[in-house]
């Protein structure tokens, strides 16, 4: 483990929340998909569950997905904003399978507000052990989807949509044509 357990899980839900636009499909498309996506990775505290909130969740990918594409200073610049904007306020907490962590915002906040201050509560970890080498862009020809690399080598270099089993698949046929 390379960070603290939250702090991976945010991590991989930030990039995961990140991925859902990849510029032509929309993948949380209705509110039904976002709340398909909040069960998946977690997330607790009240919810609108109206178009409103899926907005809000919406407009926060474009500022998650530059903490991917900028260097330690704009980061540290768009943390503490996204930060100041929530009025985050760290505490412990414990709660259903979750043993003491951080939360920095009350469970009623709006949910975007809860994913933006867990984002960046998980950044300072980033930025503070000097990882941001494992903030990558996936490798695959053409897609633009954002990768978290908690393996110990640092060698993930795909997303989690598929682009390491067609990478795969591309070099097999490759070498196979190459040995006819």
């Amino acid at each position: 483990m390379i960070f603290a357990d939250d702090t991976e899980v945010a991590l991989a839900a930030a990039a995961a929340l990140v991925n859902t636009s990849d510029g032509a499909d929309e993948h949380l498309p209705d509110v039904a998909a976002l709340d398909e996506f909040v069960r998946a990775w977690g997330w607790t505290g009240d919810r609108e569950q109206d178009e409103t909130e899926l907005q809000a969740v919406r407009d926060l990918r474009p500022r998650l997905r530059r903490l991917w594409e900028v260097d330690e200073q704009p980061i540290v610049a768009i943390v503490n904003e996204l930060l100041r904007e929530a009025n985050a306020l760290p505490q412990l907490v414990r709660h259903d399978t979750w043993d003491y962590h951080l939360h920095a915002t009350r469970p009623d906040a709006p949910l975007a507000t809860r994913m933006a201050v867990e984002a960046a509560m998980a950044f300072i970890d980033v930025v503070r052990s000097k990882e941001l080498s494992r903030l990558r862009l996936c490798s695959y020809p053409g897609c633009d989807n954002v990768v978290i690399d908690l393996s110990r080598n640092r060698s993930k270099r795909f997303c989690d949509d598929g682009c390491g089993n067609r990478a795969a698949v591309a070099a097999y046929r490759a070498r196979k044509a190459g040995a006819k």
